[in-house]
């Protein structure tokens, strides 16, 4: 690396959601954002037609968290409130944490007004001995990387 620094190990990580949940999950991902493209026709000063492409509005992606099931039901009670009509009540601040080996944060993803969309269960099979997997998409307004 240009810098000296070594990309990041991507297993060790945790979720924070202002006392809703706290913990870890095995899987994570969209903690992006992006622009729609707006194709704007123009017609230059030698008559030539050229396509802008201009920045649109501005997404951010669900955030999509897989863990083993426990017992635990923090994210099935989160859920509950959206489903029960509460959704103002159920959005939270959060954050999603990386860690390096000694478990210090070394990056952090800030996200505003979260709610959970989705909650699924794990796949049951009689005949497998798979970890049973459980995943929650979370929905927000905004999303920052900031330093650990």
């Amino acid at each position: 690396m240009a810098n000296g620094t070594d990309p990041l190990v991507q297993f060790h990580y945790a979720i924070e959601v202002q006392g809703v949940i706290t913990g870890y999950f095995t899987e994570c991902s969209g903690l992006g954002s992006e622009h729609e493209v707006v194709e704007h026709k123009v017609v230059d000063a030698k008559g030539k037609e050229m396509i802008q492409k201009i920045p649109g509005r501005l997404k951010w992606e669900n955030i999509v968290l897989k863990r083993g099931i426990t017992d635990n039901m923090d994210i099935w009670d989160w859920r509950k409130k959206v489903e029960d009509g509460k959704v103002e009540e159920a959005r939270k601040n959060g954050s999603i944490v990386m860690m390096d080996h000694n478990l210090k944060p070394m990056a952090r993803w800030n996200f505003e007004r979260g709610w959970p969309v989705k909650v699924t269960g794990p796949k049951l099979q009689s005949n497998s001995n798979e970890i049973g997997i459980e995943e929650l998409t979370i929905a927000h307004e905004r999303l920052e990387r900031v330093k650990g």
